[in-house]
């Protein structure tokens, strides 16, 4: 009997032994189940954050390059300025519309037209927008003027040009 019970006692302790092994083994099966998913969790995340900074990276360089455009038209823009600046300080408009103000509305006229073909052509146009009627000139007038009048939508139109007359009609 005292057999009986030390192989009851050693088959209970072999029973439990093998019970906790075994729980052992289904408890760190689960855990690696739950770390395995966490892991491609994780792996996903670093993806789409290792594409969100290349997708940053590309953003900052394109828009470096229109920074860099922007600057430059601006100082384009600049210059250009200067050269109008400097252009009007030498002019005196008052004096040259009191000598010949047709002439010089001739100049303002076409130099006008101009501004507002480039303007255009700036804004995504064409730029080819005829000239109104009152600024264009019959050719009964250009031959007698000998002249092409102000700016007539040349494609080398001048405003600088002395020669611009109006023609008048008696």
């Amino acid at each position: 009997m005292a057999r009986l019970y030390a192989l009851i006692i050693i088959l209970a302790v072999l029973g439990s032994v093998g019970y906790g092994a075994m729980w052992y083994y289904k408890d760190t099966q689960a855990r690696i189940a739950t770390l395995r998913e966490n892991n491609a969790k994780l792996n996903v995340a670093l993806e789409t954050s290792e594409a969100s900074i290349g997708a940053l990276k590309e953003n900052m360089a394109q828009v470096a390059e229109a920074n860099q455009a922007l600057q430059r038209d601006l100082q384009k823009a600049e210059r250009y300025t200067d050269e109008l600046r400097g252009k009007l300080s030498r002019l005196d408009l008052v004096v040259e519309a009191l000598k010949d103000a047709k002439k010089l509305e001739g100049k303002m006229n076409g130099a006008t037209a101009k501004l507002w073909r480039e303007l255009e052509k700036d804004t995504g146009g064409l730029g080819d927008t005829p000239l109104p009627e009152w600024l264009q000139s019959t050719p009964v007038e250009q031959t007698r003027n000998g002249s092409e009048g102000s700016d007539k939508g040349g494609a080398n139109a001048d405003t600088d040009s002395t020669t611009t007359e109006t023609a008048t009609t008696n």
